[in-house]
């Protein structure tokens, strides 16, 4: 992804800052710590325990509640959906119970990657996971979208032609393997030509909504206000999305009641 001018790279911080709690990463609170340690007692290495937590957070549904506060990581695991804020808290909490250091990294992109769900949205703020592995920082966005979304969504953009939309790029990445960076919005070649820039690394999404650089980019009343009264309609347009989805699959009427 690119790097502004002046920023701290990836290569030059180290991961001591980037452990523990913060205002939602509520690392103590002992349901999430004994989740992240149910998801990942049974795997052997490193690699295979960040997996877990990465895999049980993408599996929760992809969707955009309306809200007047940002969840804490024990709200998200309470709750049966989640949008990009709410499980990048809930992923960040727990790698951090489980003693990896993990952080955001905000970057801006133009609206245009949300074709299908709002146009109504000059840019937005993805926040892309990073996590300290093998001495390097290994960066993903992949968690945000269930499989069953992404599977749809990459679906109705090859039927209408689409190379951006539903927060991805028609050939970006779907899954990580947590050895290399993967982003849905592609190679950071292609991601490019909807990036507006790296605003920078934080703790969590409250973090990032304090900080002066988001908001200079995007104004927090704004913000909010423009955000709840697209909610309903995004809302509609995910589950138009999944609703096409079980439609495409369910086998014919004539082919259901059929037996062997």
């Amino acid at each position: 992804m690119p790097t502004p001018k002046g920023a701290i790279t990836s290569e030059e911080d180290g991961p001591d800052p980037w452990l523990g709690s913060s205002a939602i990463l509520d690392t103590e609170d002992p349901r999430l710590r004994l989740r992240a340690v149910a998801i990942t007692q049974l795997c052997r290495t490193e690699r295979d325990r960040i997996l877990a937590l990465y895999a049980y957070v993408k599996r929760i549904p992809f969707a955009k509640p309306r809200k007047l506060r940002l969840h804490t990581a024990r709200d998200v695991l309470d709750a049966t959906t989640g949008d990009a804020e709410d499980k990048a808290s809930l992923l960040v909490a727990m790698l951090r119970c489980c003693g990896y250091p993990a952080r955001l990294r905000y970057i801006e992109l133009h609206g245009d990657v949300l074709q299908g769900l709002t146009t109504a949205m000059p840019s937005v703020a993805r926040p892309v996971l990073e996590v300290w592995r093998q001495e390097r920082w290994i960066s993903t966005d992949t968690y945000i979208f269930d499989a069953r979304f992404i599977t749809a969504a990459r679906k109705r953009m090859a039927k209408q032609g689409m190379e951006w939309g539903y927060g991805m790029h028609v050939h970006g990445e779907s899954l990580w393997d947590g050895r290399h960076d993967a982003y849905l919005i592609g190679a950071p070649a292609v991601a490019a030509e909807v990036s507006m820039g790296d605003i920078g690394v934080f703790h969590d999404p409250l973090e990032f909504y304090h900080s002066e650089a988001c908001r200079s980019r995007f104004p927090r009343i704004a913000r909010l206000v423009r955000w709840n009264l697209l909610t309903a309609s995004f809302d509609r347009a995910v589950s138009d999305l999944r609703a096409q989805s079980e439609s495409d699959t369910r086998p014919p009427p004539e082919a259901e009641g059929q037996t062997a």
